[in-house]
């Protein structure tokens, strides 16, 4: 089975309500029950209004630190709540990493949100990003896999391009890779702005954004990869507008973004079959971006 990474370690309620009533007995709650786990973390209800964030894996492990870091400048600025810690814990209990304690945010996942209902979140998404892409700061993080030009990505992703989509696909991708890479300063990036990640709420308008732990500096395009792999051609036809007010971003940066999207889609789906969510993302991304006209012409 391709699917995503297993955990390293051990993680369960009885795990968490010791580290809470150790290091932070002011939140310590005696409902705390599996909330759920992504790629790189396990997340814990605490209460209702609370989450406990722990990384399942050491390659994780820096992220987290990344969030304490760096997400207390980002948030006053940015235009819907973020997780912004409330605490930050320690190894303890035989746990051997950083942990957080986080805000749960108003909203439902995009990725539990038919592609049609999202339309609704493309101007705020918008928003969203041109308010987080800005100049990042001197000792800004980097990261080896968001951010970067597409030649870093090449030799991972032409072999997962190909399986998944098709020799076609790879030439319309390395079109795409060959075009200029970002010539700006380094911005502040999300990282990984997928459905999974947005919250909507009832009305389909964007209500938060979650997991910042891929936040790093680069090329926006990384980020700007959401647009295939949360909308349809309409909305991303919205955001896009709304994105290019900001002036930040040319034709080639939308032309990456097109490439970041397939990678991505490409990766997601062929490391998702224990999560029918992140599958149901890759589908969607490699439909969306193999049938874009605008990068998928004829050669």
């Amino acid at each position: 089975m391709a699917e995503i990474p297993a955990a390293e370690v051990r993680i369960d309620a009885a795990l968490v309500s010791r580290l809470l009533a150790e290091q932070c007995p002011h939140h310590a709650d005696p409902h705390v029950e599996a909330f759920g786990h992504g790629w790189d973390n396990e997340l814990f209800a605490l209460g209702p209004d609370l989450l406990v964030r722990l990384p399942r894996r050491q390659a994780s492990a820096g992220l987290i630190d990344n969030e304490i870091a760096f997400l207390p400048r980002l948030a006053p600025r940015l235009p819907v709540p973020v997780p912004l810690p409330v605490f930050a814990g320690r190894p303890g209990s035989g746990y051997p990493w950083r942990w957080t304690v986080v805000p749960r945010l108003p909203g439902h996942s995009a990725a539990d949100v038919p592609v049609d209902g999202r339309s609704e979140a493309a101007v705020g998404l918008a928003a969203f990003l041109t308010s987080l892409h800005v100049p990042a700061d001197a000792d800004a993080p980097v990261n080896p896999f968001r951010g970067v030009p597409l030649a870093a990505r090449a030799a991972g992703w032409i072999p997962r391009i190909r399986a998944v989509a098709g020799e076609a696909a790879l030439a319309h991708w390395q079109r795409a890779a060959s075009v200029p890479d970002w010539a700006g300063p380094p911005l502040w990036l999300h990282g990984d702005p997928h459905p999974m990640n947005l919250l909507l709420g009832a009305d389909g308008t964007l209500t938060g954004v979650l997991d910042f732990g891929d936040l790093c500096s680069g090329d926006p395009a990384s980020d700007l990869s959401v647009a295939w792999l949360a909308f349809d051609a309409s909305a991303r036809a919205r955001f896009r507008v709304q994105c290019d007010l900001s002036g930040t971003y040319d034709d080639a940066t939308w032309t990456r973004a097109w490439a970041w999207a397939l990678g991505l889609a490409a990766v997601f789906s062929q490391s998702s079959d224990n999560m029918p969510a992140l599958a149901a993302i890759a589908r969607h991304g490699l439909t969306e971006t193999l049938g874009d006209p605008e990068f998928t012409r004829a050669l």
